[in-house]
């Protein structure tokens, strides 16, 4: 774990626009009935071909760490409970059956009434995730902090953060050690200790500046994170029960020039760990070499020059220049943006790329309000009604003010609230 007392800042840094509407926690699902066995999903598939975009592959952070069975989620956003009815009567009779009992007696009127939903469907992050294949998912509370790609339809449910990213280059970059150090220093800032680290995206990513690479450097990096997402599914693959846990936790033995033996020893064998060390050192390689860093850096030297590094991206932003992680999600018109209007977040991803409705019910209306700011983790009324098309900020504003009355949200000292 990183040590506060060595001066940098961290607390000071600020989130960039850079990196908005990129991270979420995953899917709130709130129903044990929307989860099936893969011999379930083949007979109703078998049934009704027309259900089987609506079956996806569901994993949670544990699932992540540690191989286990398949499941599969029932994801019928954004139907509305008629459509489902009529279009998808196998899978409504179910939720009828399994989801409604409990749902219907929860103390959330926006959950009652919208029962055959998970209770948080992203649906102001789903537009970031439409038009790529892949994404990148930790999870949201480890020990061992790994990245995965994982498909873009896979349901990773709220024990798990999920990154709108597709390029293995990004992979690279959150995988290495500078991205480790900072979320380590982070998380404890945020009250966090070694064995129960969480990541909070608001902290760790929305604030992180991600190093500004040339092609070649892109390329160096997403040969590597292709190798390295490979390399872990391959050794997966091939033994079973082989996880990541016991991968890294052995990784870490063998940086720290424990002995590898007994059943570590296995672990070492099954997974290659010397081809994992030499591949996570490579990476850290190259991104030291892409910030123009000494890959030898301390901990201390690495917060120093990030924080810096964030408040030179802050004042770059500031002035209207902001280097996107996803121009083509956040801003595929090329707009211009005018200096003095991108402070902490409040631009936002600038064009008209597509935006969740703002619903008509009072209750809908708090849902999504509520989403959002799970979404953003941190958000002032203005930045929330920026995520839905027609939305009012004097509409969010006593939302807001309700959520936090009902202690689901606190108001922070400048006006903003978090989740």
């Amino acid at each position: 774990m990183a040590n506060l007392r060595i001066g940098a800042d961290i607390l000071s840094s600020k989130s960039l626009s850079s990196n908005v509407g990129l991270a979420s926690v995953g899917y709130q699902i709130n129903g044990k009935g929307f989860l099936i066995s893969p011999e379930k999903r083949n007979k109703w598939i078998d049934d009704d071909p027309n259900v089987s975009s609506l079956l996806k592959l569901w994993m949670n952070g544990m699932g992540l760490q540690r191989q286990r069975a398949p499941m599969f989620a029932i994801d019928l956003w954004p139907h509305t409970e008629e459509e489902a009815k009529k279009n998808f009567p196998i899978i409504y009779q179910h939720l009828l059956d399994y989801v409604w009992p409990d749902r219907s007696e929860n103390a959330r009127r926006a959950v009652r009434e919208r029962w055959w939903l998970f209770e948080e469907c992203r649906s102001t992050f789903r537009p970031a995730i439409k038009q790529i294949d892949k994404v990148i998912v930790t999870t949201l509370t480890s020990a061992n902090r790994v990245f995965s790609m994982l498909d873009t339809n896979t349901v990773c449910d709220s024990t798990t953060v999920m990154f709108a990213l597709d390029e293995t280059h990004f992979l690279s970059v959150l995988t290495c050690r500078i991205h480790g150090v900072w979320f380590e220093a982070n998380a404890a800032s945020l009250g966090g200790f070694v064995g129960n680290i969480r990541y909070n995206k608001t902290r760790c990513f929305d604030p992180f500046p991600f190093p500004d690479l040339t092609d070649p450097q892109k390329k160096t990096l997403r040969a590597l994170g292709e190798e390295l997402d490979a390399h872990r599914k391959r050794q997966q693959a091939a033994h079973p029960k082989l996880t990541l846990t016991n991968m890294y936790n052995v990784l870490e033995k063998l940086r720290a020039g424990e002995a590898i033996e007994g059943k570590d020893k296995e672990i070492y064998d099954q997974g290659l760990i010397g081809i994992l060390r030499d591949l996570h050192d490579q990476i850290d390689a190259a991104v030291a070499d892409a910030y123009g860093w000494p890959v030898d850096l301390s901990d201390e030297e690495i917060l120093m020059r990030l924080v810096d590094l964030n408040k030179e991206r802050a004042a770059e932003e500031a002035s209207g220049h902001i280097r996107w992680l996803r121009p083509d999600y956040q801003n595929p018109t090329g707009a211009k943006v005018e200096k003095g209007k991108t402070t902490d977040m409040d631009l936002g991803v600038v064009a008209k790329v597509e935006k969740a409705a703002w619903p008509k019910g009072l209750p809908d209306q708090i849902a999504a309000v509520r989403e959002a700011l799970v979404e953003m983790g941190e958000a002032s009324p203005e930045q929330i009604a920026r995520r839905f098309a027609r939305a009012r900020t004097t509409a969010v504003q006593p939302l807001l003010e309700s959520l936090a009355a009902l202690g689901q949200a606190d108001k922070t000292d400048d006006g903003k609230y978090a989740a």
